[in-house]
């Protein structure tokens, strides 16, 4: 835990965002159940957002800041309205995807969730993700354990990529710039696994990897606020973190590898590291 909070206020944190959160959730179900929601394209054609997004992630700003004014916010529609870089302070941060998965959210796949995570001290102590669809509730906080529903939840065991069921996500392959890395990764990945999954929510897939559902899952390119609070549920579930090099996992840079057990993490990189000396392919 760390040194700078105390356990109580640690657990008033926790307490209050949950509130916050379960809050939301009968606004996130109304807007699931309207079949293609109307939406808004962002910069690129496959960024979408939603009014209820917006909303969302105002019911969850105001009741933070109101309980713990000390907060700071970083969410991903204000960061996207004010078109400021995020900074992660040592300040109490509060780290915001309103709606996690908002393609499968307009599509009615139930795969999209709220996610709220907290980071003091840079350190992510707090995470709450929650899919009303689905009817899971996934929440930790440093040093307590991760639980699904109110029972706690584990990590599988495994080691290796041969036992592994490993997500990855094949939408990332729309991205030009990025297209030819995941190309090859996915290749190496899913010809060394048991089998590949792709859910289209981040923060979901961590929590699957909590659960033991998958075993591991490798992802760049995405944001603080599709990361954070699974990171922190992942790892209370005795799953590891890390950069997709093997490094101390950054959650503003959040490049990484997400697994199991150590030894199956560094299995994952050593594939990646293989996929980055492919050079020739016949599929494009």
């Amino acid at each position: 835990m760390s040194s700078a909070v105390s356990e109580s206020k640690l657990k008033e944190y926790y307490d209050v965002a949950l509130k916050l959160v379960l809050k939301c959730g009968p606004l996130m179900q109304e807007g699931y159940q309207k079949a293609k929601t109307d939406y808004k394209v962002k910069a690129d054609f496959y960024d979408l957002v939603t009014v209820y997004d917006k909303q969302i992630e105002d019911i969850l700003t105001e009741g933070l800041v109101a309980a713990f004014p000390e907060s700071l916010i970083i969410g991903e529609e204000e960061s996207a309205a004010s078109q400021r870089q995020a900074e992660l302070t040592d300040a109490p941060t509060w780290i915001i995807d309103p709606i996690d998965g908002t393609t499968n959210f307009i599509h009615r796949i139930p795969h999209c969730c709220i996610s709220v995570g907290l980071a003091i001290n840079k350190e992510l102590v707090v995470g709450i993700i929650y899919n009303p669809p689905a009817n899971e509730l996934f929440s930790a906080y440093k040093g307590h354990g991760a639980y699904l529903n109110g029972e706690p939840i584990h990590t599988s065991k495994v080691t290796t990529t041969k036992q592994a069921v490993i997500a990855y996500e094949i939408s990332l392959i729309h991205a030009a710039g990025v297209r030819d890395k995941n190309v090859k990764r996915l290749y190496k990945m899913a010809s060394n696994a048991t089998g590949t999954r792709c859910f289209g929510s981040a923060a979901l897939t961590l929590c699957y990897v909590a659960t033991g559902q998958c075993d591991a899952y490798h992802v760049e390119d995405l944001k603080p606020w599709d990361i954070a609070a699974g990171a922190i549920i992942l790892t209370e579930a005795g799953g590891t973190v890390c950069h997709t090099s093997g490094s101390k996992f950054d959650v503003m840079k959040p490049d990484c590898v997400c697994a199991s057990t150590p030894e199956l993490a560094k299995n994952v990189i050593s594939l990646i590291e293989e996929a980055s000396q492919i050079t020739e392919y016949t599929f494009k």
